[in-house]
């Protein structure tokens, strides 16, 4: 299989790949990616496959730093963290009442702290990735373009195979 867009189509789907996979929008990064590659009119298949830089190995890292990050942009003191809040109710062994409701409380908070990191954590992955897909997809193409000759080397005319 072989992707027929340019290098630079390619990188731009890996990038928007890679950065709505930061966005913490779990079940619909790929739809975010494809409809940004679509409008900016980049590769749809490399933006599916960017979004794999979040999977369910590294989900609880990346939406905790995504979380820390939009905490200390907007500056929330230990009090107003979701996250504290709640492992502060769960350690006490409070019910889940109390745990429901320290959440609740501090909802606004925790989901603007998401967005907020998952978009700075977004552009930090997303814009050096461009460059470096760029030049990957480039240089993919270049060889590809110089081994176009041997596309077909199993082809019997290049098989030296004995005629009976």
């Amino acid at each position: 299989m072989r992707l027929r867009e340019e290098p630079r189509e390619l990188a731009l789907g890996m990038t928007f790949g890679i950065f709505s996979s930061m966005l913490p929008i779990m079940p619909f990064h790929i739809a975010f990616a494809i409809g940004l590659a679509i409008f900016f009119r980049a590769s749809k298949i490399t933006a599916v496959v960017g979004c794999w830089v979040s999977n369910p190995l590294n989900w609880y890292i990346l939406y905790f730093l995504n979380y820390q990050v939009g905490a200390f942009v907007l500056r929330l003191s230990e009090d107003n963290r979701g996250f504290h809040a709640a492992m502060r109710a769960i350690r006490n062994s409070h019910g889940k009442w109390e745990l429901i409701s320290s959440l609740s409380s501090s909802s606004g908070h925790i989901f603007a702290a998401f967005i907020i990191g998952g978009l700075i954590m977004g552009v930090i992955a997303a814009v050096p990735s461009y460059f470096v897909f760029l030049k990957l997809f480039t240089l993919m193409e270049k060889w590809r373009i110089k081994h176009k000759d041997h596309k077909h080397w199993w082809n019997r005319k290049h098989l030296h195979i004995r005629k009976r």
